[in-house]
């Protein structure tokens, strides 16, 4: 196999992709990339593609960019004046989307909701079929199948996927859910309780089967769940540590974590101390003609 030749380009000469679909960067990881390259230097060469065009002082060479726009704004926060580059020659515009569509598809820090719209170009701008995207990004077809599902969701719920309010797990549960008002009622719920994947599950279940939040059979179960979280949390503040609470029936477990002997002095001293507080309210309390707060 034939490799590409490098050659290194002054950054001021590449011109950025005109059809390029990704148009936000995130500043505070171009500057964590510019770091990177300042002491490593630019591991994967930019791919560019060269036009020359007549003008009135001679024939004028371009560069424009396909692929690399993060890592060529990244080198010149960084100051570099070239960076190393693969020149392809004779690329249709069609050819140069796809190139930067499928690049920023395989990029790792794409949230949920641009990968699955980065195949929806793919499909749409060049007729792709599923299959044929799931090979061109190096994923399964059923990966992205269910990356477009995504796209079926109301638009804050792809929003709030978008700014990380919710996770992937939380989202593909929403999506198990019967139309548009009982997936904005969930994700209502998840915002509100900051309930986990697991939580999130048990309340879908119960809107599958027609129950309304309010209702109180699923009060019961919903708040089940988050009652012993609510539990674990109180635990945590008090004693300044984490807890664990699992309960099964009437019998369960609390798990409290200490690192030094220090923690645990003061993990036990405050338990105690509590106790105390505690018995002494209920003495106090009992002794005619006095009022005391009650402590708990």
């Amino acid at each position: 196999m034939q490799s590409s030749s490098i050659f290194y380009l002054e950054t001021s000469k590449i011109k950025p992709n005109p059809l390029q679909p990704r148009r936000e960067f995130d500043q505070t990881s171009l500057e964590e990339l510019a770091n990177s390259i300042k002491e490593y230097g630019i591991l994967e060469p930019l791919i560019v593609t060269r036009s020359e065009k007549e003008t009135q002082v001679g024939r004028d060479v371009e560069y424009q960019l396909l692929a690399g726009e993060r890592r060529l704004m990244a080198a010149k926060i960084a100051g570099l004046s070239t960076v190393p580059t693969i020149i392809k020659d004779n690329i249709e515009d069609q050819e140069k989307l796809e190139i930067a569509l499928v690049e920023n598809i395989q990029r790792e820090d794409l949230n949920p909701i641009e990968k699955a719209k980065g195949f929806a170009n793919l499909m749409d701008k060049f007729g792709l079929s599923q299959r044929e995207v799931a090979f061109r990004v190096g994923k399964s077809r059923e990966a992205v199948a269910n990356a477009l599902r995504l796209l079926q969701l109301p638009s804050e719920i792809q929003r709030a996927l978008e700014e990380k309010k919710i996770a992937e797990g939380h989202a593909r549960i929403i999506l198990s859910l019967p139309g548009s008002d009982k997936q904005r009622m969930l994700l209502g719920r998840i915002l509100s309780y900051n309930l986990t994947v697991r939580q999130t599950e048990i309340t879908a279940k119960e809107l599958i089967r027609e129950t309304s939040f309010s209702s109180p059979t699923n009060e019961f179960v919903f708040g089940a769940e988050l009652e012993l979280k609510e539990i674990e949390n109180k635990l945590e503040e008090t004693l300044n540590t984490k807890v664990m609470l699992r309960k099964k029936g009437a019998k369960g477990v609390i798990a409290i974590n200490f690192s030094t002997q220090e923690e645990l002095e003061n993990i036990i001293r405050t338990i105690t101390q509590n106790s105390e507080l505690k018995t002494q309210n209920f003495e106090e309390k009992d002794k005619p003609g006095q009022t005391q707060p009650f402590i708990v």
